[in-house]
């Protein structure tokens, strides 16, 4: 039973982001960690389909603004790099 429920959830929350995100392909690494998250909550002893629910497109949401603020990171770093980069060799060669 708790198979069917962590089942339900995760098609539910995958479906709806699907929606949400037409660019994403329905094979994404999204959702086995979707699937993962929600068998970890399950094995813990939440079977409340409701609640799994709700998790799971919270942690879809969430999955989503760390990978943004991680993007908007690595962009910061690689601009701080060149400027630093180019700093250094016009000091080089000057």
């Amino acid at each position: 039973m708790a198979s069917r429920v962590v089942e339900g959830a995760c098609a539910f929350a995958w479906r709806t982001y699907l929606l949400l995100h037409q660019g994403v392909d329905e094979t994404d690494d999204r959702r086995t960690a979707l699937y993962r998250y929600i068998t970890s909550l399950s094995d813990a002893g939440e079977h409340d389909f409701d609640v799994l629910q709700v998790a799971a497109v919270v942690y879809l949401k969430k999955l989503d603004e760390l990978s943004e603020d991680a993007e908007a990171r690595l962009a910061a770093s690689q601009a701080v790099g060149r400027r630093s980069w180019n700093s250094t060799t016009d000091q080089a060669l000057t």
